[in-house]
């Protein structure tokens, strides 16, 4: 005998909420209904995959080794589903997008309402995150598809190139480097640097660009977004890094930010769509790269 999918899918909102009240809620049935799936589920498998104590649902070794499993599994149905529904409509119905925030509000207001006009039953689900929340999503079949920068480690994932974007240096109107013409490498240095908050990839890739060692210290400012970012770089509190496709969409457009390039080879990123490697929707991924492209 094999687990069902349902029994997978009660020990799966189990370990998210931590509750079989909560899970039951969860999954719209009552808690001994859920209950009693678990517990079918631990005779299938012939161990206890929960070890249930007094308000706390912990689980065991086995139940966390399931529940790695059952959401490959649990993936990879909901991929069925949307196939079959869609056989032949391309880029229709539910379309689950996660997108990091030093490209989506850049990228999407200028792509997004082309994209839906030329797709009018796609309903698209977006979800702004750091990358490695959005890998990991991926992975685990919540999202279908994301636009990330490289690079990154992409194990277990395929991409399409949406388009290459250059790494600027941005610093304070007065400051040293706010000098015209490009700056030459080694300009930048570390104490001079005000960065996004550890998590960012555009944080490790422009550091890794330009070949600067992450500053220490809990006095390093960081900023929770890009344009928090520019704010902080105007008012005098350092120079960092911006995206090409941020300044072109206005980021930088004050006169207490001064934008530079770096002179010789271009420190730059890849921006790709990404999905789950065997993913049924890897051809709608495709399509929607084609869309996203840079310009």
């Amino acid at each position: 005998m094999l687990p069902t999918l349902r029994q997978l899918q009660y020990l799966k909102l189990l370990a998210e909420h931590g509750s079989f009240s909560r899970a039951a809620e969860a999954a719209h049935v009552s808690q001994p209904a859920l209950s009693s799936g678990v517990q079918e589920l631990e005779k299938v498998l012939g161990a206890p995959v929960v070890e249930r104590t007094r308000g706390q649902v912990q689980l065991t070794a086995v139940g966390a080794e399931a529940v790695k499993r059952a959401a490959d599994v649990l993936a990879r149905t909901e991929d069925l589903v949307e196939a079959a529904r869609n056989a032949g409509k391309p880029l229709s119905g539910r379309f689950r997008l996660g997108v990091i925030p030093t490209v989506a509000p850049f990228l999407l207001p200028a792509k997004l309402p082309g994209m839906t006009a030329a797709h009018p039953k796609l309903r698209l689900f977006l979800r702004e995150d750091l990358t490695p929340r959005l890998v990991a999503a991926l992975k685990a079949g919540t999202l279908d598809a994301a636009v990330i920068a490289l690079p990154y480690d992409l194990s277990g994932l395929e991409s399409a190139a949406i388009g290459s974007d250059e790494i600027l240096a941005a610093a304070p109107a007065g400051h040293r480097l706010a000098v015209e013409g490009a700056l030459v490498p080694g300009a930048l240095r570390a104490d001079d640097l005000i960065l996004l908050e550890d998590g960012h990839c555009l944080r490790d890739q422009a550091l890794a660009a330009f070949d600067i060692a992450a500053p220490r210290g809990d006095d390093v400012f960081a900023a929770t977004s890009l344009h928090t970012l520019v704010q902080m770089i105007g008012s005098g509190l350092g120079v960092s890094f911006l995206p090409e496709m941020a300044v072109k969409a206005g980021l930088a457009d004050t006169p207490s930010v001064v934008v530079r390039r770096l002179e010789g080879a271009a420190p730059r990123r890849e921006i790709v769509v990404a999905w789950r490697s065997g993913s049924s929707r890897a051809k709608e991924a495709r399509m929607l790269a084609e869309a996203l492209t840079l310009e």
